[in-house]
């Protein structure tokens, strides 16, 4: 029986987050995979020419079989598969962009073990939010397609570290200690590769056999202590994570504090001399008062947001990056480094930021370089197994009647100063705090970020958020 794309997509509990088409592993059947990629691939085909499709995938159990569908609908299409393997995604985007084809990334990143995910990106970098429309309301027939055998090739992660041998210094982190916590993070291997190379002593710790969903943007209880006795028991200079496809950091300086994300963009954004940045309006006020940049670009939360607004700034700067508050971090124009030449990668890359912050802390302890930061702290918490519509009812009420809110969380009724619906319902207080209410794109859950003058202030306020009654 013939079935329209659309239809399929549109039956099949899979749904576009902030970052590529996410659901449960049950729900990628034969038949949805060959929907989406076709449909992606249609897509594209009436905008650029391309002979063949980069595919690769994280530690997931359930990668392998998607990935193998999806090479299946490629070759069906009369298109060539380069697959690299279990790979993280700036890897994957870089070979692709270098090579001017789209590339297909099997992840579902830091979401729960029976989920599963799928990114596309477009020969110039990563989908639009007009991409994603597009892909869902295919009207074509589905093709017949089946599963193929696939066979990894090293091209992309060795050009992936060769970006960085390129900009680094021989031995440049000699001296250093670093721990990499590396769990089923995809670029584990090649983390230790590129760091040992350039001259650090590296302690591998607690690397796992079944899949870790590590999230940067709530790091667990569990995580910040094992961070701390990490960093007693092996002095390390820093602590280097990310999330399960790598496109997200988790730094840890030498105290082993882990580092909120958007202080890692910050502290990026500054060791690479950028101009002009993008970043989601829950970012930490502290980039709007550090000075170090000319422009400040706000936006909502997600890389194709951040995206499209690098693509505003760079009609204007010469010099542009953007970053997430989860610690992606997105270069938009090439950057001179001492006379290497670092290309865009306008895509979440995890191990920029962690060897451009240590490269600039250079001998100095990088809590020290944390602390010169202008001192605005920032939280997150989550409200998990929160249904859409329970979501979008309680952010109704929460942007008609903010103090009403504050006042069941025993917050002052009378403090709300104003309320930006940019993305969720960010509610600033008289005294400067910030307690912002966002549904989850990528999994059932409430987001809760804080912002406040003390590290303990930010905490306590996001706690309050989380104790919410949602019906």
């Amino acid at each position: 029986m013939t079935r329209l794309i659309s239809e399929i997509i549109a039956n099949s509990g899979i749904a576009f987050g902030t970052s590529g088409a996410r659901g449960l592993v049950q729900n990628f059947t034969p038949d949805v995979c060959t929907a989406f990629t076709q449909s992606f691939l249609k897509t594209l085909s009436c905008r650029y020419p391309f002979h063949a499709v980069a595919l690769a995938i994280d530690n997931r159990p359930s990668s392998p079989a998607i990935a193998q569908y999806c090479a299946g609908t490629i070759q069906a299409l009369g298109l060539a598969v380069r697959y690299y393997g279990v790979l993280p995604t700036p890897a994957l985007a870089l070979q692709a962009m270098a090579d001017g084809m789209p590339a297909i990334m099997i992840t579902g990143s830091h979401i729960p073990f029976d989920r599963n995910g799928i990114k596309f990106y477009r020969p110039d970098g990563e989908i639009s939010k007009v991409d994603e429309q597009q892909i869902l309301s295919c009207h074509e027939l589905l093709i017949q397609a089946k599963a193929i055998p696939l066979s990894a090739e090293q091209l992309a992660a060795d050009n992936y570290l060769q970006r960085y041998r390129a900009i680094c210094a021989p031995d440049c982190f000699h001296g250093k200690h670093f721990g990499i916590y590396e769990h089923s993070c995809a670029g584990r291997e090649l983390y230790y590769q590129i760091l040992t190379e350039l001259g650090a002593k590296v302690t591998r710790l607690e690397r796992s056999s079944e899949f870790v969903p590590i999230d940067t943007e709530a790091v667990s209880v569990t995580d910040q202590h094992k961070a701390r006795q990490w960093s007693a028991t092996y002095h390390f200079d820093a602590i280097f994570s990310t999330d399960g496809d790598g496109d997200r950091p988790l730094i840890a300086d030498n105290q082993g504090n882990w580092l909120r994300g958007d202080t890692v963009g910050l502290l990026t954004a500054q060791a690479l001399g950028i101009s002009a940045i993008a970043v989601p309006v829950n970012a930490n006020s502290a980039i709007d008062l550090c000075g170090s940049f000319i422009e400040v670009k706000r936006t909502r939360i997600g890389s194709p947001y951040v995206i499209e607004a690098m693509q505003y700034l760079l009609e204007r700067y010469s010099s542009v990056a953007g970053f997430e508050a989860n610690g992606g971090f997105l270069l938009a124009s090439d950057v001179q480094l001492e006379g290497a030449t670092l290309t865009a990668l306008p895509t979440r890359d995890a191990l920029l930021p962690f060897i451009m912050i240590m490269l600039r802390a250079g001998v100095q302890p990088l809590s020290d370089l944390v602390a010169a930061l202008p001192q605005r702290f920032t939280a997150s918490e989550r409200i998990q197994r929160v249904t859409a519509e329970q979501s979008q009812r309680f952010l109704a009420q929460a942007a008609e009647q903010p103090n009403h809110i504050l006042q069941q969380l025993g917050i002052n009724s009378r403090c709300t100063e104003d309320v930006d619906r940019t993305d969720g319902v960010r509610i600033r207080l008289q005294n400067g705090n910030i307690l912002h209410f966002r549904a989850s794109g990528n999994a059932p859950e409430l987001r809760i970020y804080s912002e406040a003058a003390t590290a303990e202030d930010a905490c306590n306020l996001a706690h309050q958020g989380s104790l919410l009654k949602l019906v």
